[in-house]
């Protein structure tokens, strides 16, 4: 008799932006006639860069061709990007990142979902609350959690990220294995200072712990004296990974790049207690099951570190960074407390109620799109996420909507 893999049965019903997508084509549905402007999920709306556009064409040309056609490229990455990201993302900030510590995949869902393959099934998992969907849901179909009750996972040590402590969370009380973290945060738009980072770096080495570190907005960060890399801190590659997507820096939502990067030095333990470095290891996973990205895509990638290409994407940050800045004058007009906006496209917005209460009242009043707190965690409960990824017309038109219903 085949049996299934119990675990899934504890997940809730439905991730989160499958039932907002219900609840909006419900909408559509009923009122075919009104415009509906989605500052919901974090989608990019702009074009890709020109700088690769022309990278890609050039790349697709190269395979229309037998004398440069390219089949099975390797799994890591070609040299070329792996070589650019660590020039330009890592010793350009002053991180020491080689490039054969880089894998390029097809997206940092897919790595912060599949990293935790590498772990036996009985650590103890720190996890933000508010967080990130996959971070949690991976680790239950895993096994490593007990049931759903009162909002949590039974199992798991959830890390309360409120508004008393700016959103970002204080260290564990006692010993845990693998901590989650993601700065800048989704869904709240909190940063993480230098010093603070550093406790969360000490707090690793001293209880040989292993931080995950989602930098998937880091592009996004407009004053320089925050980290955009957690190998700014010393003592890190001992103890953190760290993931990145082009998905929001540059558009590729749609054409799918981005890497994950695992220091020599970081390691794990047996039952022994005998120190087993992760680099292999992930290495093994990513050969095994993964087939890399495409040629184009990590030709389109490159050109990102061009000089056009850094000019571009650049202007495309911009863009969306004033989109954030429209969001945030409309509420705090509206007199409603908020973070992010600054130095992250979402604005986490205190609704002073229940959150699917709050995204209904957008939705049928207003036409707008938005994603409620509570489907990040119970101390997301009462807010609601505002998404910068749309255009200045869109927000605009969806701000003037919201002022209208709320004021």
């Amino acid at each position: 008799m085949i049996t299934i893999n119990e675990h899934y049965l504890k997940l809730q019903a439905s991730y989160l932006f499958s039932d907002i997508a219900k609840r909006v084509a419900a909408f559509q549905a009923e009122n075919p006639s009104q415009s509906v402007i989605k500052l919901g999920i974090g989608d990019v709306t702009r074009a890709l860069p020109g700088a690769c556009i022309e990278a890609f064409h050039k790349a697709v040309d190269e395979m229309a061709k037998d004398v440069s056609f390219r089949g099975y490229g390797p799994e890591q990455g070609y040299a070329f990007l792996r070589e650019a990201i660590a020039a330009n993302d890592y010793r350009a900030r002053g991180a020491d990142i080689s490039a054969d510590e880089i894998f390029v995949s097809d997206g940092a869902k897919c790595d912060t979902g599949n990293i935790q393959e590498l772990f036996s099934g009985d650590i103890k998992i720190a996890i933000p609350d508010p967080v990130y969907p996959v971070y949690l849901d991976t680790n239950v179909m895993a096994g490593r959690t007990g049931n759903f009750k009162d909002g949590r996972y039974e199992g798991l040590i959830y890390l309360d990220s409120t508004k008393e402590n700016n959103f970002v969370p204080a260290l564990p009380a006692g010993d845990v294995d693998l901590i989650y973290l993601c700065f800048p945060n989704n869904p709240t738009g909190s940063t993480i200072s230098k010093e603070a980072l550093k406790t969360w770096v000490d707090y690793a080495r001293d209880h040989k712990a292993l931080i995950l570190f989602d930098a998937a907005y880091e592009a996004f960060i407009q004053d320089d004296s925050l980290p955009k890399s957690i190998f700014e801190i010393e003592g890190a590659r001992e103890v953190a990974i760290e993931f990145r997507s082009y998905s929001k820096t540059a558009g590729f939502t749609g054409t799918r790049c981005a890497f994950t990067v695992v220091p020599k030095e970081c390691a794990a333990f047996d039952a022994k207690g005998n120190r087993h470095f992760i680099h292999p290891l992930w290495n093994r996973r990513h050969c095994t099951k993964f087939n890399g990205v495409s040629y184009p895509v990590q030709r389109a990638a490159e050109a990102i570190y061009s000089e056009e290409g850094k000019a571009q994407t650049r202007e495309l940050i911009s863009y969306y960074m004033q989109n954030a800045e429209m969001v945030c004058r409309g509420i705090k007009e509206l007199g409603f407390d908020y973070v992010g906006g600054q130095n992250s496209p979402y604005v986490w917005i205190d609704g002073k109620r229940d959150s699917w209460e709050f995204f209904d009242i957008l939705l049928n009043k207003a036409g707008v799109v938005c994603t409620p707190g509570a489907g990040f965690g119970r101390c997301g409960n009462g807010y609601i996420r505002i998404s910068a990824f749309n255009s200045h017309e869109n927000v605009a038109a969806a701000m003037q909507r919201i002022r209208q219903v709320l004021a």
